[in-house]
Protein backbone atom coordinates (compact mmCIF):
# COMPACT_ATOMS: atom_id res chain seq x y z
CA UNK A 1 0.00 0.00 0.00
CA UNK A 2 2.98 2.82 0.79
CA UNK A 3 4.11 1.85 -2.63
CA UNK A 4 1.04 2.63 -4.47
CA UNK A 5 0.83 6.48 -2.65
CA UNK A 6 3.88 7.43 -3.31
CA UNK A 7 3.17 7.18 -6.99
CA UNK A 8 2.11 10.29 -9.11
CA UNK A 9 -1.10 10.64 -10.38
CA UNK A 10 0.21 11.35 -13.28
CA UNK A 11 2.04 8.02 -14.05
CA UNK A 12 0.31 6.29 -17.26
CA UNK A 13 -0.26 3.13 -14.80
CA UNK A 14 -2.34 4.94 -12.63
CA UNK A 15 -4.64 6.36 -15.07
CA UNK A 16 -8.38 4.84 -15.18
CA UNK A 17 -9.39 2.19 -17.63
CA UNK A 18 -12.34 2.46 -19.76
CA UNK A 19 -12.94 -0.97 -21.58
CA UNK A 20 -15.96 -0.74 -24.71
CA UNK A 21 -18.29 -3.33 -22.22
CA UNK A 22 -18.04 -0.56 -19.74
CA UNK A 23 -20.24 1.81 -22.54
CA UNK A 24 -21.93 -1.20 -24.01
CA UNK A 25 -25.89 -1.32 -24.35
CA UNK A 26 -25.75 -5.01 -25.31
CA UNK A 27 -23.84 -5.97 -22.45
CA UNK A 28 -25.96 -6.70 -18.91
CA UNK A 29 -24.36 -5.59 -15.91
CA UNK A 30 -22.99 -9.08 -15.09
CA UNK A 31 -21.39 -8.64 -18.28
CA UNK A 32 -19.57 -5.88 -17.55
CA UNK A 33 -21.97 -2.82 -18.46
CA UNK A 34 -21.97 0.05 -15.68
CA UNK A 35 -23.70 2.66 -17.14
CA UNK A 36 -27.22 3.05 -17.28
CA UNK A 37 -29.02 1.80 -20.78
CA UNK A 38 -29.84 4.86 -21.66
CA UNK A 39 -26.45 6.29 -21.80
CA UNK A 40 -24.58 3.62 -23.11
CA UNK A 41 -24.01 3.24 -27.24
CA UNK A 42 -24.45 0.17 -29.30
CA UNK A 43 -21.19 -1.93 -29.53
CA UNK A 44 -18.29 1.03 -28.64
CA UNK A 45 -14.78 0.26 -29.75
CA UNK A 46 -11.82 1.21 -27.86
CA UNK A 47 -10.49 3.45 -30.63
CA UNK A 48 -14.09 5.23 -30.47
CA UNK A 49 -13.55 5.74 -26.68
CA UNK A 50 -10.29 7.13 -27.21
CA UNK A 51 -11.89 9.72 -30.17
CA UNK A 52 -14.55 10.99 -27.78
CA UNK A 53 -11.69 11.38 -24.89
CA UNK A 54 -9.08 13.58 -26.97
CA UNK A 55 -11.81 15.23 -28.30
CA UNK A 56 -12.80 16.56 -25.04
CA UNK A 57 -8.86 17.46 -24.26
CA UNK A 58 -8.24 14.35 -21.81
CA UNK A 59 -4.94 13.07 -22.13
CA UNK A 60 -5.38 8.83 -23.32
CA UNK A 61 -3.54 6.43 -24.65
CA UNK A 62 -4.65 3.22 -26.37
CA UNK A 63 -3.89 -0.55 -25.31
CA UNK A 64 -5.20 -2.19 -28.53
CA UNK A 65 -4.26 -5.90 -26.94
CA UNK A 66 -6.17 -5.77 -23.61
CA UNK A 67 -9.13 -7.59 -23.15
CA UNK A 68 -12.20 -7.18 -20.40
CA UNK A 69 -12.10 -10.54 -18.44
CA UNK A 70 -15.71 -10.82 -18.89
CA UNK A 71 -15.66 -10.57 -22.35
CA UNK A 72 -16.19 -14.27 -23.88
CA UNK A 73 -15.93 -13.04 -27.49
CA UNK A 74 -12.28 -12.54 -28.90
CA UNK A 75 -13.09 -10.77 -31.48
CA UNK A 76 -11.01 -7.32 -32.72
CA UNK A 77 -14.34 -5.71 -32.11
CA UNK A 78 -14.28 -6.10 -28.55
CA UNK A 79 -10.01 -6.12 -28.01
CA UNK A 80 -8.91 -2.68 -26.71
CA UNK A 81 -8.99 -0.84 -23.62
CA UNK A 82 -8.61 3.30 -23.25
CA UNK A 83 -6.29 3.83 -20.59
CA UNK A 84 -7.37 8.17 -19.21
CA UNK A 85 -5.81 10.55 -16.70
CA UNK A 86 -8.42 12.15 -14.27
CA UNK A 87 -5.77 13.91 -12.34
CA UNK A 88 -2.34 16.16 -12.76
CA UNK A 89 0.89 15.66 -10.49
CA UNK A 90 0.04 17.56 -7.74
CA UNK A 91 -3.41 15.59 -7.69
CA UNK A 92 -6.13 18.88 -9.02
CA UNK A 93 -8.22 17.12 -11.67
CA UNK A 94 -7.02 17.64 -15.09
CA UNK A 95 -11.01 18.94 -16.58
CA UNK A 96 -12.66 20.05 -13.01
CA UNK A 97 -15.78 19.29 -15.20
CA UNK A 98 -14.94 15.35 -15.11
CA UNK A 99 -14.29 14.49 -11.57
CA UNK A 100 -14.66 11.09 -12.75
CA UNK A 101 -15.93 9.02 -15.96
CA UNK A 102 -18.10 6.94 -15.49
Amino acid sequence: MACAAARSPADQDRFICIYPAYLNNKKTIAEGRRIPISKAVENPTAIEIQDVCLAVGLNVFLEKNKMYSREWNRDVQYKGRVRVQLKQEDGSLCLVQFPSLL
